[in-house]
């Protein structure tokens, strides 16, 4: 019985690391990532999504659905054990390990980048400003079409005066 207890409370330990885990997986997205409000509470609400299902899975899988005190002070202190002892470090490294991969993908996309930004000027900028004029001219085409119209109207209706 005291084995089972001390097995059962290792891994709600184990538990409590995993949940530390998870925990510094979304603080590091919000270093690497600027996010707004809403997506920080979408954020927040995912981990404890997360964290509910990681512990009721655990409850019902090694305790057959019963609940114990000692079980919760395992989460707690391995938790507070990851936090104090790991977190900063893979916080750092994980954030380090982010920001080069960034820097490497900016690198292997700047020819794309180039490629299209001379594309864009070379087709798109021309293409698009024919348009636009193409436009204005046919727009002032027919404000001017309109406003003949109405001069020779008006010329009409004195004629028949």
């Amino acid at each position: 019985m005291v084995s089972n207890q001390a097995y059962l409370f290792l891994v709600f330990i184990v538990n409590g690391i995993l949940i530390g885990l998870l925990f510094d997986f979304f603080r590091i997205a919000r270093k690497v990532i600027q996010t707004n409000d809403i997506v920080t509470y979408l954020e927040d609400i995912l981990f404890w999504i997360l964290t509910g299902a990681i512990v009721l899975y655990s409850i019902f899988v090694f305790n057959n659905g019963e609940l114990r005190l000692f079980m919760f002070l395992g989460i707690l202190l391995g938790a507070f054990a990851y936090m104090i002892t790991l977190s900063s470090y893979v916080i750092k490294i994980n954030v380090k390990i982010i920001e080069g991969l960034k820097k490497v993908f900016a690198v292997i996309f700047l020819p794309i980048k180039v490629v299209y930004q001379l594309v864009h000027k070379l087709f798109f900028k021309p293409i698009n400003f024919l348009f636009i004029n193409i436009r204005k001219n046919f727009t002032n085409f027919g404000t001017k079409i309109f406003k003949n119209l109405k001069v020779v109207k008006k010329q009409k209706n004195i004629v028949k005066n």
